[in-house]
């Protein structure tokens, strides 16, 4: 008898995902970043420690900022345990702006010196603006109508 294919075995459907709750980044200075973050974005941590800085974005998500290398043993905590895992080379997170805000983002960007690379208006009505941290990620400001989603 022939070997079931994925295809071809019927699976329930998936419960519901309710949004992205941590984007990491992985950075090779946690005090050169975390200046970043803080001065350039006004974000707040509300968790650090040596290996991770915590920041709340928009009141539902976390941006996790990691020391490079410092997470590629399993962390155990009195709960239970985190796989490693780490990240290299350039990544990219956009973050989700009002689009009357966007000016007044730009003029930060500005004010702290930090080099705008892309400008983009998408056919949505949206437009993106991108920038990069101090580790070389790219950082994108996204007004509504990006995705069908935004």
């Amino acid at each position: 008898m022939p070997e079931a294919t994925p295809e071809a075995t019927p699976h329930p459907a998936p419960p519901p995902l309710a949004g992205v709750l941590e984007t990491s980044l992985y950075v090779a200075d946690m005090a050169r970043a975390r200046g970043f973050y803080e001065a350039v974005l006004g974000l707040a941590p509300m968790f650090q420690d040596s290996r991770l800085c915590a920041y709340p974005v928009g009141g539902r998500s976390a941006l996790l900022l990691f020391l490079r290398g410092s997470t590629t043993a399993t962390v155990h905590l009195p709960g239970g345990t985190i796989p490693p895992h780490d990240g290299a080379g350039p990544l990219h997170c956009a973050l989700a702006v009002a689009a009357a805000d966007l000016p007044g983002w730009e003029a930060r960007l500005a004010a702290h010196g930090v080099a705008v690379e892309g400008r983009t208006h998408w056919p949505r009505g949206s437009i993106s603006v991108y920038f990069r941290d101090p580790d070389g990620h790219l950082l994108e400001l996204a007004t509504p109508g990006l995705w069908p989603i935004y």
